[in-house]
This record gives C-alpha cells, sequence and structure tokens, in this order.
C-alpha cells in the first residue's frame, strides 16, 4: 500500500493519497485537485474515492470537484448531514483498497461533533491511521470552532469532553507501532502546540503528546481550553463552504471580479518597503508571505469586497490561488498591477524613538497569547491585528503612532490599517527594527 503526503506550508495543512490494487482514496485533500490528479496518474491508478474527516475551518476543500470530474465516491459523518452527494463513512464501515487492505472509519468528535478518524489496515492489522484535526503531533484539535458554526453544532465544554474520550477509548487504543498522519502540522491555527513533525507514531505520542498523558477528564479539558489561539474571520465561512462542496476551482477563478459593490478595501501584497514609497491611500499592505491566506481571512470579513493588487501578473495569478484555497475568491471586486500611489509611509527614525518612546502612542498588534506574557512597551495599546480594523477607535492620535508586532510582517499590515483610519495621523511601521527591541 502505498501512502503519499501533501503539505500546503502556507496553511500548515497535509493530505493524503492512499493508493492500493483497487484505486486511489485522498483525505481532505486541499482547493486545488490537480496535485493530486497528477500523482494518480503517475500512480497509473484512479481516484475512486474522497474522504472528508470534518468539514474544515480553515481551507476549502476540493472533494465535490473531483467527485464531478472522476465519479469519485466522496465519505463522510452521517452526523455532518453533508449537502453534497455522498456516502456515510462511520464506526464500522469500511473501504477496501484490495491486496488485503482496508480503511475503516473511527467516529473520533472532539475538534468538531462530526470528526472522523481513518485506520488503514493491512493483512488484518492497523498500520497506519489519519487523524484529521483530532490528534496532532504533539497536540490535539481545538474545540472551539463549531460553537455557532455547522449544521451540527456543540459547545466547547461538550467538544473538550468528547476529545478526552475519542483520544483515550479510541486512537490511544491502537497499537504502538501504528504511524499517526495528522491534518496539520506546526503554523496551523486549529491548534496550540502542535510539532513540525509530519508524522509519528501512537508510541511516540503516548510519551510525549501533552494531551495523551495520564490526567482527570476535568484536568485534560482546562488545559485545553486555555491559552487556543485566535479564530479568523472566515473560519464558519470555510465550514458551510465544506458542507455544501465548494465551485471548481479554475472556474471560479475565471469569474474574478466577482462582486458588483462600488467600494472596496484595496490589499496591496507588494513587500513593505515599497508599499511605503508609493501606494492607493487607504489601502491595506498584506504582504504575499507565508501566511497570507490566514491573514485575508482574518483581516477581510466573510462576503465584505476587495481590490486585489499584486507586483506583477506572475504573482497576481499565484495570490488568486491563494484566495481561492479559503474561498475568497468569490469576494474580490477587482483586480491589477500595483502602480505606486500617492500615499507615503514616512521611515521611522528609530534611535529617536529608543530615547523617548513615551512622545509617540505605541499600538502592539501581536495576539492576545503574546501580549499576555508582557508589553514590549509599557503603556502600548494592544491590539490584535485580527480585532484591528474594528478597534482603531480605540489609539489616541495625539502623538504620533508606531505600530510594531514581533517581526514586521503583522505591523506592515497594521500601520498601514492605521493610517487608513486617521488620514491625517503620523503613523510609523517599526518593521523588523522591534528585533533590536527584544530582550
Amino acid at each position: 500500500m502505498k501512502i503519499r503526503q501533501f503539505e500546503d506550508k502556507a496553511l500548515a495543512h497535509f493530505s493524503y493519497a492512499i493508493t492500493g490494487p483497487n484505486g486511489t482514496v485522498l483525505v481532505d485533500p486541499g482547493r486545488d485537485p490537480l496535485p493530486y490528479l497528477e500523482h494518480a496518474a503517475a500512480e497509473n491508478s484512479n481516484i475512486t474515492g474522497v474522504i472528508e474527516t470534518h468539514p474544515h475551518a480553515d481551507f476549502v476543500s476540493s472533494h465535490l470537484e473531483l467527485h464531478n470530474a472522476m465519479g469519485a465516491t466522496l465519505y463522510c459523518s452521517r452526523i455532518l448531514e453533508a449537502a453534497y452527494p455522498h456516502k456515510t463513512f462511520d464506526e464500522g464501515d469500511t473501504i477496501d483498497l484490495g491486496g488485503g487492505a482496508v480503511l475503516k472509519a473511527l467516529n473520533t468528535p472532539g475538534h468538531s461533533p462530526d470528526s472522523i478518524s481513518i485506520v488503514l489496515e493491512e493483512n488484518g492489522g492497523p498500520t497506519a491511521v489519519f487523524t484529521g484535526d483530532t490528534l496532532f503531533i504533539g497536540d490535539c484539535g481545538r474545540p472551539d470552532l463549531r460553537e455557532h458554526t455547522g449544521k451540527v453544532s456543540a459547545k466547547r465544554e461538550a467538544l473538550a469532553v468528547d476529545m478526552y474520550n475519542s483520544l483515550r477509548k479510541k486512537l490511544m487504543t491502537l497499537p504502538n507501532d501504528v504511524v499517526v498522519y495528522p491534518g496539520h502540522g506546526s503554523g496551523s491555527l486549529c491548534g496550540k502546540n502542535l510539532s513540525s513533525s509530519p508524522s509519528a507514531t501512537i508510541g511516540e505520542q503516548k510519551e510525549t503528546n501533552w494531551s495523551l498523558q495520564d490526567m482527570t477528564q476535568a484536568e485534560f479539558v482546562k488545559a485545553l481550553l486555555s491559552e487556543q489561539p485566535f479564530i479568523p474571520k472566515y473560519f464558519p465561512y470555510d465550514v458551510s463552504i465544506n458542507r455544501q462542496g465548494a465551485e471548481d476551482m479554475e472556474a471560479a477563478i475565471r469569474k474574478i471580479p466577482g462582486c458588483a459593490k462600488s467600494t472596496a478595501v484595496v490589499i496591496d501584497t507588494r513587500p513593505e518597503n515599497i508599499f511605503k514609497e508609493g501606494h492607493i491611500p487607504g489601502s491595506i499592505n498584506l504582504m504575499e508571505g507565508g501566511k497570507f491566506e490566514t491573514w485575508l481571512g482574518s483581516i477581510v470579513a466573510p462576503e465584505e469586497c476587495y481590490v486585489l493588487l499584486a507586483a506583477d501578473t506572475v504573482r497576481l495569478d499565484d495570490l488568486l490561488r491563494r484566495t481561492a484555497k479559503i474561498g475568497y475568491e468569490s469576494f474580490i471586486a477587482g483586480t491589477g498591477i500595483a502602480q505606486g500611489g500617492t500615499a507615503v509611509t514616512p521611515a521611522l527614525d528609530v534611535e529617536a524613538f529608543r530615547k523617548n518612546p513615551e512622545q509617540f502612542t505605541i499600538v502592539d498588534v501581536r495576539n492576545d497569547s503574546e501580549t499576555a506574557a508582557g508589553l514590549l512597551f509599557p503603556g502600548a495599546v494592544a491590539i490584535p491585528l485580527h480585532q484591528l480594523r474594528e478597534r482603531t477607535a480605540e489609539i489616541p492620535t495625539g502623538k504620533p503612532i508606531v505600530v510594531h508586532c514581533a517581526g514586521g510582517y503583522r505591523s506592515a499590515a497594521g500601520s498601514s490599517i492605521v493610517a487608513a483610519a486617521f488620514p491625517a495621523a503620523t503613523v510609523y511601521d517599526l518593521g523588523e527594527a522591534v528585533k533590536s527591541f527584544q530582550g
């Protein structure tokens, strides 16, 4: 049996192709079906099935497109009540891969009420388990994404209890040598302490994963609910899309621009140094870096139209596909190649700021989990970047404003948001110079 792991580094997302004599079955594919089609062709195999471990919050899946294009059977838990053509896949259900290999469903609620894990059995014994967002390497899935989202919702406390039981009564009962293939790695917002390792064994996780250690249910629930990362605006929207099934990606991209509204926020994706030299007034500098999709869906709300600007046509084409990964291609009101603009971001005299920080209003756009350990500058106004557009009224404007984060990416976006809110104010970006203030 051949297992291929696919990684989307920008979303820290893992998906899988499992190929046997009876064809290839995919687990949790991303929005672009091409890598999976190319893999199946290279294996001289057909994609016969696609399993969704749950309706994903952080990306849009290509399951419906693969069904339409290849006739692949779509599998998910009956609890999901999926609106797309599917076959239910719950405990006791199997998929025959041929050659003595089968896939078996395990109902493992906790991240969501409808979460399943998939056990690969070869010649009568389990060899691997695809855990979706239930068990990660080093962590387990967060239980707070389905309180008001999806056909089936549940309170975080109840899901945390479900997670406790799913881990101990289902996954930890598997043999120690079974290989764990998770749905995400380090950098995902679907958990809080994920490892960068792409896989591990059940035995290894029993020794090192905090969520599998000996503790009471109450202790586990308290630990799991504490210090979870923020929830991007787009997460509930993607759950809904995945329950329905998304439009074919290329067809959706061809429809851009897809919004008829006359006003739209401008997202300028150029490097911050070029953006600062000249940009459209009021535009937001969201650079095309590694977490572009996550921050786009955190700053721009679902159904809000935006214009997407890039440095050139090659980058624009890539960015359109990246917006499609979270279902945001349909909100693009227009696209273009950025040609500068009349607004300029002034350069901060870092040494003058260092000597007299009290002469500035300082805005810290790091996440709550980061500022909980203490502010880098006493008296700073702490507003996480994903809340900044809604909370700029909390920022005093009597002094020049300096925006900072932990490394420079978020402060580029944050300073442009603050400048758009206060056109008459002087707004600086501390940028990467923030590192010189860190202990």
